[in-house]
Parts: structure tokens; sequence; C-alpha cells
């Protein structure tokens, strides 16, 4: 018998579940909030040694999967998770689960402003998804990158 995608995704979080170390967040759902966490995550990659091109890369991907979480979920406060786990780094961002559906990555034109963000966390990522929140109301996006970290010197 073939595992459900679900059933793939929860085994998936039970093994990022033993993680060397962690942060957890949480901000208002504000546009002016993309800042902060970007700020946050990269202070947090930084103290543990992450090298340059993980920094980059992580505070991309939150800053698209927070901006996602405050443009359309009608939330008011946004938790952030970000885990080392062994050579993954496992960024979560959970909304208040007022969006109206899942997040999927859209066909943007040539002349359109907006609209690659998810196609870009897909780049970046070696995985990434959502989950419904384990409390039942919201939605966790979550995206998994190779942990890097910079030489000794």
């Amino acid at each position: 018998m073939v595992p459900s995608p679900d059933a793939l995704r929860r085994e998936r979080h039970d093994i990022v579940g033993g993680c060397d170390r962690h942060d957890v967040f949480r901000l208002p759902a504000l546009s002016a909030s993309v800042a902060d966490a970007r700020g946050r995550i990269r202070e947090r990659l930084a103290e543990w040694d992450a090298d340059p091109e993980l920094c980059d890369d992580a505070s991309l991907v939150v800053t698209e999967l927070f901006t996602n979480a405050v443009r359309h979920t009608e939330s008011e406060k946004i938790t952030c998770v970000l885990r080392e786990c062994g050579a993954v780094v496992r960024l979560e961002v959970t909304d208040q689960g007022r969006g109206a559906q899942e997040p999927v990555p859209c066909d943007a034109g040539t002349e359109a402003e907006g609209g690659r963000g998810l196609l870009l966390v897909s780049v970046l990522a070696l995985a990434w998804g959502s989950d419904p929140a384990e409390n039942g109301t919201g939605r966790v996006v979550w995206a998994e990158l190779a942990a890097h970290h910079a030489p000794s010197a």
C-alpha cells in the first residue's frame, strides 16, 4: 500500500522533530513585520554559523512565506519557527487560518508585479508544502533548505 501524501508529510515532520536548535517567534500580521521576520532569521542563522548563502536563501524564503500569510489570510499574528535538524534547516510560517485556500504557485504573466514567490521558494528549497496547524485553526507553510555552515577560521 502506498502512503498518502499527508501520511508522508507527517512522517517527514516526525523525523524533523528531533532538531539540534530552534527558534520560535510571533509577529503582528503586518507588511512591516516582514523585515523583522527576515532580520530574526538572519540573526539566528548567523549565531548558528550558517554560511552566507543559506542566510540569503532562508531570508528570501521567510520573506515570501510571511508576505503570503499577511496578504492572503487576514491573520492578526503570524508564528515563525526556524529549526536546524542535521543537514536541513526548516522554516515554518503559521497563520490563523482565515485564508481561502492552500498556497500553490501561480502562473504569473511576464507583466505581473507579483505571483512568483512560491515558485522561488520551490527553487530554493529541498522541499516545501503546507499542513493544517496542529491546533486545528490555521495553516503551516514550511520549507526545508540544505544546512550549510561557514568554514571554521
